[in-house]
């Protein structure tokens, strides 16, 4: 069955919404200037009360404040964005935790080679002015064929990720923007649709 994380979660009743619809992890973001930003405090409350693995989504952390983190919040993952993302996921990995390597698909040629096997890639769409959560899907038809764990993002949601999954068989999906009412509120029927459709429910 394909994993599912659901991100950008801010608030008990999103993590509530995305446990009770099954998701296998949830997304902090810990970015500032994003709008699903949420403080350490905040990340580490909502960390303690997940029954599902949190995963930190960090932007130009080093490794050793990427570790202080982990070890604060208490979260179970790591997906590491911008400067210092190699030597930050390298080392989280070498912890023992889940790593979900941010690449970027655009027009440049596409290759998983630089993603050691202890790292899990999650395929998001380029864009110059963000990491992530840009909510546009990149051209699933320039993919080549990926023989080993990935997760899909990008403009994921309960409208087409059960087609996306169909046609690219990945191991794992992820979704943020499309599940909220307005930018950074998460909508929990959205959460509970997207989650029913990625595992075929």
């Amino acid at each position: 069955m394909v994993w599912v994380k659901v991100c950008g979660i801010s608030k008990r009743t999103d993590l509530d919404a995305a446990a009770e619809a099954g998701a296998d992890a949830v997304g902090l973001v810990l970015a500032a200037g994003t709008p699903r930003c949420i403080t350490v405090d905040q990340a580490t409350r909502l960390a303690g009360q997940s029954p599902v693995p949190g995963i930190l989504v960090t932007v130009d952390e080093s490794p050793e404040d990427l570790m202080e983190l982990v070890e604060r919040t208490g979260a179970r993952g790591v997906q590491p964005h911008g400067e210092h993302q190699a030597d930050a996921a390298k080392e989280a990995a070498r912890n023992g935790l889940m790593v979900l390597r941010p690449v970027r698909v655009g027009k440049d040629r596409f290759s998983l080679d630089h993603v050691p096997g202890s790292q899990i890639p999650i395929l998001d769409t380029a864009d110059t002015r963000r990491h992530g959560g840009t909510g546009r899907t990149f051209d699933h038809d320039a993919l080549p064929p990926i023989h080993r764990r990935w997760v899909l993002a990008g403009g994921m949601g309960p409208h087409n990720v059960a087609e996306a999954i169909q046609k690219l068989q990945p191991w794992g999906v992820d979704a943020s923007s499309h599940l909220e009412s307005e930018l950074g509120v998460k909508d929990p029927a959205r959460i509970h649709a997207f989650v029913r459709e990625a595992k075929g429910q």
